[in-house]
């Protein structure tokens, strides 16, 4: 019987995305590179624990859930964290940052200057721009003032993102100008704290890095993994956690936070028979109908 491999989840690097497994090993991901994979025969899906520990128990968790951990976990995970508000005296800098995920989709969020823009590329950002530098305290206050005074969300599902992937506007000008306008009523609202440094107008686009121009229109999202089920397509496009697959039956988005807790082995072949769920904008209207390193 083939190794199986436990995956920890998709990063993204300099040069694209890269699958992460339990041991240190990464898989690169390339457009046009076959992913293949099957879940093990009579494997049950268990709670991956919470910072770097194991699940005490040993919890089995639901095939559909994007978080791999029991409620306890989950709440350990969570503790001490910057979602939390628990982190109040953190000395290190954030930023605040408008991201746009397709029309009518903004949000507002923190993320630590050190990571960078990855916090961007994790969440799926199409385009975003920097709003505003400073302490920890000050970024929230000003993620709450834009919340409050101009009902920006800290929040888009997922689901919302893949369904205007397959419409977004062409160019980066069109693609920036829902942002441009937001940021400029950002800037100019009362009430920003004193220490966060406000900054200037420079949208990032990430049309290109996530492959998405040109890319054909994915139809259908996978809605949970099961024992005994394969995965197999090439790569045409990435986007957050997503990988977007051309299978023999169109282009299928794969969201890699259904990996963790699954013990998955080599797969050859095309076979494809995991549940897939049509995306939600195709349900408006009525479309849709080598040598390997680990897994790939």
């Amino acid at each position: 019987m083939a190794q199986a491999w436990r995956c920890s989840g998709l990063r993204w690097s300099a040069s694209g995305p890269v699958l992460a497994w339990d041991g240190g090993r990464h898989s690169a991901l390339t457009w046009g590179k076959r992913v293949a994979f099957a879940v093990a025969e009579g494997g049950v899906r268990t709670c991956v624990g919470a910072r770097g520990h194991a699940c005490p128990l040993g919890a089995v968790v639901p095939g559909r859930g994007t978080g791999a951990r029991c409620e306890e976990c989950a709440r350990l995970d969570r503790a001490h964290s910057v979602a939390a508000d628990t982190l109040a005296d953190d000395p290190r800098p954030y930023r605040v940052y408008l991201a746009w995920f397709g029309p009518g989709m903004v949000k507002v969020g923190i993320t630590g200057v050190a990571r960078g823009p990855a916090r961007l590329l994790e969440q799926g950002a199409v385009c975003f721009s920097w709003l505003g530098t400073g302490p920890l305290m000050a970024a929230r206050r000003t993620e709450e003032l834009l919340r409050a005074a101009l009902r920006v969300p800290d929040r888009i599902p997922y689901a919302d993102k893949r369904a205007v992937r397959a419409v977004l506007p062409e160019t980066e000008a069109e693609r920036a100008v829902e942002l441009a306008e937001l940021h400029g009523r950002a800037v100019a609202l009362a009430g920003w704290p004193e220490s966060l440094d406000r900054e200037v107008f420079r949208p990032v686009d990430h049309v290109e890095v996530f492959g998405l121009a040109g890319a054909p229109a994915a139809f259908g999202e996978v809605s949970e993994l099961v024992p005994g089920g394969v995965v197999s397509g090439e790569l045409v496009a990435a986007a957050g956690p997503d990988l977007h697959l051309a299978t023999e039956g169109g282009v299928v988005v794969l969201d890699t936070r259904f990996l963790p807790g699954w013990g998955l082995v080599p797969a050859e072949g095309r076979r494809f028979d995991v549940p897939v769920k049509v995306l939600k904008a195709l349900r408006r209207t009525g479309e849709g109908a080598g040598v390997q390193d680990g897994l790939f």
